[in-house]
Protein backbone atom coordinates (compact mmCIF):
# COMPACT_ATOMS: atom_id res chain seq x y z
CA UNK A 1 0.00 0.00 0.00
CA UNK A 2 1.51 3.37 -1.14
CA UNK A 3 1.50 6.05 1.94
CA UNK A 4 -0.67 9.33 0.54
CA UNK A 5 0.66 12.28 2.51
CA UNK A 6 -2.32 14.95 4.59
CA UNK A 7 -1.47 17.72 3.95
CA UNK A 8 -4.41 19.96 5.26
CA UNK A 9 -4.77 23.81 3.25
CA UNK A 10 -5.33 25.79 7.08
CA UNK A 11 -1.86 24.75 7.83
CA UNK A 12 1.19 26.19 6.73
CA UNK A 13 2.21 24.57 3.29
CA UNK A 14 5.10 21.82 3.71
CA UNK A 15 8.27 21.67 2.51
CA UNK A 16 10.45 18.63 2.73
CA UNK A 17 7.58 16.80 4.88
CA UNK A 18 4.43 16.01 5.25
CA UNK A 19 1.99 17.09 7.86
CA UNK A 20 0.55 13.52 8.26
CA UNK A 21 1.44 10.17 6.36
CA UNK A 22 -1.48 7.35 6.01
CA UNK A 23 -1.23 4.10 5.50
CA UNK A 24 -4.19 1.85 5.20
CA UNK A 25 -6.12 3.14 7.94
CA UNK A 26 -3.48 4.64 10.11
CA UNK A 27 -2.20 8.19 10.13
CA UNK A 28 1.13 8.81 10.98
CA UNK A 29 1.30 12.59 12.00
CA UNK A 30 4.60 14.60 11.77
CA UNK A 31 6.20 16.47 14.65
CA UNK A 32 3.84 19.47 15.16
CA UNK A 33 5.02 22.40 16.83
CA UNK A 34 3.15 25.53 17.70
CA UNK A 35 3.35 27.12 14.22
CA UNK A 36 0.42 29.49 13.32
CA UNK A 37 -0.53 30.16 9.20
CA UNK A 38 1.96 32.80 8.92
CA UNK A 39 4.73 30.21 9.53
CA UNK A 40 5.83 32.28 13.18
CA UNK A 41 5.51 30.33 16.64
CA UNK A 42 2.40 31.50 19.08
CA UNK A 43 3.51 33.90 21.70
CA UNK A 44 2.48 33.61 25.44
CA UNK A 45 4.59 30.27 27.00
CA UNK A 46 4.04 26.42 26.80
CA UNK A 47 0.07 26.56 27.69
CA UNK A 48 -0.58 28.55 24.02
CA UNK A 49 1.91 26.84 22.30
CA UNK A 50 0.52 23.28 23.61
CA UNK A 51 -2.76 24.82 22.26
CA UNK A 52 -1.49 25.39 18.65
CA UNK A 53 1.14 21.98 18.57
CA UNK A 54 -1.92 20.25 19.25
CA UNK A 55 -4.52 21.79 17.43
CA UNK A 56 -2.34 21.21 14.34
CA UNK A 57 -2.13 17.52 15.45
CA UNK A 58 -6.04 17.42 15.33
CA UNK A 59 -6.31 19.64 12.33
CA UNK A 60 -4.24 17.31 10.46
CA UNK A 61 -5.99 13.79 11.63
CA UNK A 62 -9.22 15.43 10.79
CA UNK A 63 -8.58 15.79 7.61
CA UNK A 64 -7.98 12.18 7.22
CA UNK A 65 -11.64 11.75 8.65
CA UNK A 66 -10.44 11.12 12.27
CA UNK A 67 -11.70 12.33 15.92
CA UNK A 68 -9.34 12.97 19.02
CA UNK A 69 -10.87 9.20 19.99
CA UNK A 70 -8.84 7.54 17.38
CA UNK A 71 -5.39 8.71 18.48
CA UNK A 72 -3.37 5.84 19.82
CA UNK A 73 -0.23 7.61 20.58
CA UNK A 74 1.43 10.60 20.98
CA UNK A 75 4.45 11.71 22.06
CA UNK A 76 5.64 15.17 23.37
CA UNK A 77 8.74 16.92 22.67
CA UNK A 78 9.39 19.46 25.72
CA UNK A 79 12.57 21.51 25.84
CA UNK A 80 11.05 22.56 29.74
CA UNK A 81 9.65 19.79 31.32
CA UNK A 82 9.52 21.76 34.96
CA UNK A 83 8.07 24.50 32.69
CA UNK A 84 5.31 21.86 31.20
CA UNK A 85 4.71 19.91 34.42
CA UNK A 86 3.94 23.30 36.43
CA UNK A 87 1.34 24.28 33.85
CA UNK A 88 -0.26 20.82 33.75
CA UNK A 89 -3.46 21.67 34.78
CA UNK A 90 -4.17 24.40 32.42
CA UNK A 91 -2.62 22.31 29.95
CA UNK A 92 -5.50 19.26 30.66
CA UNK A 93 -7.59 21.58 30.39
CA UNK A 94 -6.29 22.41 27.03
CA UNK A 95 -6.50 19.11 26.26
CA UNK A 96 -10.29 18.59 27.51
CA UNK A 97 -11.55 20.81 25.56
CA UNK A 98 -9.96 20.16 22.11
CA UNK A 99 -10.32 16.59 22.50
CA UNK A 100 -12.26 15.66 24.98
CA UNK A 101 -11.67 13.18 28.37
CA UNK A 102 -10.19 10.13 26.45
CA UNK A 103 -6.03 9.55 26.18
CA UNK A 104 -3.83 7.67 24.38
CA UNK A 105 -0.86 6.14 24.90
CA UNK A 106 1.28 8.63 25.84
CA UNK A 107 5.30 9.75 25.90
CA UNK A 108 7.20 12.99 27.45
CA UNK A 109 10.25 13.64 26.08
CA UNK A 110 12.65 16.37 26.96
CA UNK A 111 14.97 17.65 24.28
CA UNK A 112 17.53 20.85 24.24
CA UNK A 113 15.99 22.37 21.29
CA UNK A 114 13.61 21.70 18.21
CA UNK A 115 13.77 23.04 14.50
CA UNK A 116 12.31 26.35 15.49
CA UNK A 117 14.31 28.02 18.36
CA UNK A 118 11.28 29.53 19.97
CA UNK A 119 9.09 26.55 19.69
CA UNK A 120 8.82 24.85 23.44
CA UNK A 121 6.92 21.75 22.33
CA UNK A 122 6.45 19.47 19.21
CA UNK A 123 3.80 16.45 19.38
CA UNK A 124 4.02 13.65 16.89
CA UNK A 125 1.32 10.90 16.89
CA UNK A 126 -0.19 7.86 15.17
CA UNK A 127 -3.92 7.48 14.74
CA UNK A 128 -6.11 4.67 13.23
CA UNK A 129 -9.10 5.72 11.64
CA UNK A 130 -11.94 3.07 11.18
CA UNK A 131 -12.94 2.51 7.40
CA UNK A 132 -16.41 4.20 8.17
CA UNK A 133 -14.71 8.14 8.58
CA UNK A 134 -11.20 7.60 7.00
CA UNK A 135 -10.78 10.13 4.27
CA UNK A 136 -7.91 9.57 1.91
CA UNK A 137 -6.69 12.68 0.22
CA UNK A 138 -5.51 12.95 -3.11
CA UNK A 139 -2.08 12.35 -3.68
CA UNK A 140 -0.02 15.65 -4.19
Amino acid sequence: MTPIPVNPPSLPAPSGYSHGTLSGNTLYLGGQTALDERMRIVPGGIVEQFRQAFGNVLTTLRAAGGIPEDLVSLTIYLTDIPDYQAHGKQIGKVWRELAGPVYPAMAGIGTTGLWQPEALIEIVGVAVIPDERLIRPEKN
